[in-house]
Formats: structure tokens, sequence, C-alpha cells
């Protein structure tokens, strides 16, 4: 979302993370109350997509001030990204739903 947000909103990090507790309370109303009335159920998660989007999110949460109330959370995500190799965003195909966070997707027009 960090990556997604910066790129496509042109917002900070520091305002996505501060609307994170907004973004989980819609999840938590509106969305998982009725995933198991859904006829199908995608998980669209990748193994690879945390050292994909590393790479991406680290420089931006590197901006967030130490006197921002979101600084503790963007040392947080940080220190847990570096858990994780880097891949280069050109590995990831141009058809993969990754695309709609970082940028060169098949179906973009």
């Amino acid at each position: 979302r960090i990556v997604r947000d910066h790129r496509f909103r042109n917002h900070s990090s520091s305002f996505t993370l501060g609307h994170w507790l907004e973004v989980r309370d819609g999840e938590e109303k509106y969305i998982f109350p009725f995933q198991e009335m859904s006829d199908a159920i995608f998980n669209s998660s990748l193994p690879y997509e945390l050292g994909v989007l590393g790479p991406l999110a680290a420089p931006l949460l590197e901006k967030v001030a130490k006197t921002d109330p979101s600084y503790p959370e963007a040392r947080r995500l940080l220190e847990y990204l570096h858990f994780f190799r880097p891949v280069p965003k050109s590995e990831v195909p141009s058809n993969s739903i990754l695309k709609e966070f970082i940028g060169g997707s098949s179906f973009e027009y």
C-alpha cells in the first residue's frame, strides 16, 4: 500500500501509515464478515512480493521524520524488510497482480 499510494496517489508514507487503522477498520466492517458468503476467495499474495516491494518501500519509509507519529511503525517495517532478499521488479511478470502496486502491468492502457 505504501508503494502504491506513493506511486499512483502521490501520498507520503506518513499519510498511508496514518490511515492504516481506518483501512483495517473498513476490512473488519465491510470485508471479513462477508467473505465466507462469497463464491470464491482469491489469495493474491505471492512468496516473492516482499522481496520486490522492500527496495521500493524502504526509501519511502526512511523519509518518515522522527517527530512523526508514524515513525515507530515506519522503523518497525524497515526492520522487518531486512529479512527479505531484494527481487528486481523486472522479474515480476507483466500480468501479475503485484504490478497493480509497482506499475508496468500488461493491463494498463
